[in-house]
């Protein structure tokens, strides 16, 4: 007994090594990519990741803002990733990001005079609902086989900013900020708080959770199976009594919801209004994590930190080294790039 005890830990241990191994592959990989493009640039990919490193995780303030990049990275990841585990891709938590904002942001200036105790649960509900009930359509679209939820989530995408951006210059636009369209401010009661001085907030412990609960669910609940017994085989699934169709707009809907709570934290904790474009692509970049990850609870917190410190690093070097901000999206789309290219490299490997 004890020596099969000993034995599965050695194979967990090696689990986790092999998977630490990857991220790391794939990191030095893209990283080593990215210099190449600097120096292209003219720029010293030495100075600038020493840069990087000690203004974003050198200081308190670096590292504050690290971690509130990874709360909308680590909640858009986790949206990917439960409905992967019932083969659906979930491109959509951009616009399930934008659509929590909205709702949320709808309830904070309707309802005006609730007090805090009250006010922050009713914001992650509806931040929760909004993202949901917008993913909810792409599951429905595909339980009945009309639409492959692919396709619905990814254009949903760009149809959510156009939703707010019309609220934001029409009906919801503050009368004190018209030389910068955006909603009216959220009563003190709607701002999820801050710990300390810094500006992490709640969002953080929203995420720990939602990741807690994925985990949980997916390992360890009956429902958890069903889901990977409908990811392995529909139709199996469906003979066996399983409701395929109800568990993925179901799954779809919880997804979307985790997604929108991101988006309420952005509004309600960092700028306290609904703005047009708010997000710069947290959604998109959440997709990444969790193909990065492929679905590993602690390998999608630990890839929202790296590239929490990716996104800040963007930041630094616009004051450093005069790289504008976009350039970050380089680095991004070397490392989807080696994430792709690695299973093919490995299997030619082996053959």
């Amino acid at each position: 007994m004890r020596s099969a005890l000993a034995g599965a830990a050695g194979g967990a241990r090696r689990v986790w090594a092999l998977a630490a191994a990857r991220y790391a592959i794939i990191l030095v990989i893209a990283l080593a990519a990215y210099a190449a493009v600097l120096l292209v640039a003219g720029k010293d990919p030495i100075k600038a990741y020493v840069d990087i490193m000690n203004i974003t995780l050198g200081t308190s303030n670096g590292l504050s803002e690290v971690i509130v990049r990874m709360i909308p990275l680590l909640l858009t990841a986790i949206a990917v990733a439960l409905p992967s585990r019932l083969g659906l891709i979930n491109v959509g938590g951009e616009g399930q990001l934008y659509m929590g904002a909205w709702l949320a942001t709808w309830g904070a200036i309707t309802f005006t005079s609730l007090p805090a105790g009250v006010f922050i649960p009713l914001l992650v509900v509806l931040g929760f609902v909004g993202g949901g009930s917008w993913a909810a359509i792409a599951g429905l679209l595909r339980a009945k086989g009309w639409v492959n939820e692919t396709i619905s989530t990814l254009l949903m995408n760009y149809i959510a900013p156009l939703i707010v951006g019309y609220f934001v210059y029409g009906a919801w636009r503050s009368a004190d900020s018209s030389a910068y369209p955006q909603s009216a401010a959220f009563p003190a009661a709607a701002r999820l708080p801050r710990f300390g001085d810094t500006r992490i907030h709640l969002g953080l412990l929203l995420a720990l959770v939602a990741l807690a609960a994925y985990w949980f669910v997916v390992y360890r609940t009956e429902w958890g199976l069903k889901m990977r017994a409908i990811g392995g085989n529909p139709e199996a699934a469906r003979r066996l009594g399983i409701r395929v169709g109800l568990t993925m707009v179901v799954v779809l809907f919880v997804a979307g919801g985790v997604a929108g709570l991101a988006g309420m934290a952005e509004v309600s904790a960092l700028y306290g209004r609904l703005r047009a474009g708010f997000s710069p692509g947290y959604g998109f970049v959440g997709f990444m994590i969790s193909w990065l990850a492929g679905g590993s609870p602690l390998g999608m917190l630990a890839m929202s930190f790296l590239l929490a410190v990716v996104f800040s690093g963007g930041s630094v070097l616009q004051l450093t080294q005069g790289v504008p901000f976009a350039a970050v999206n380089v680095l991004m789309a070397i490392i989807l790039f080696v994430v792709l290219v690695q299973p093919h490299f490995w299997r030619r490997r082996k053959a």
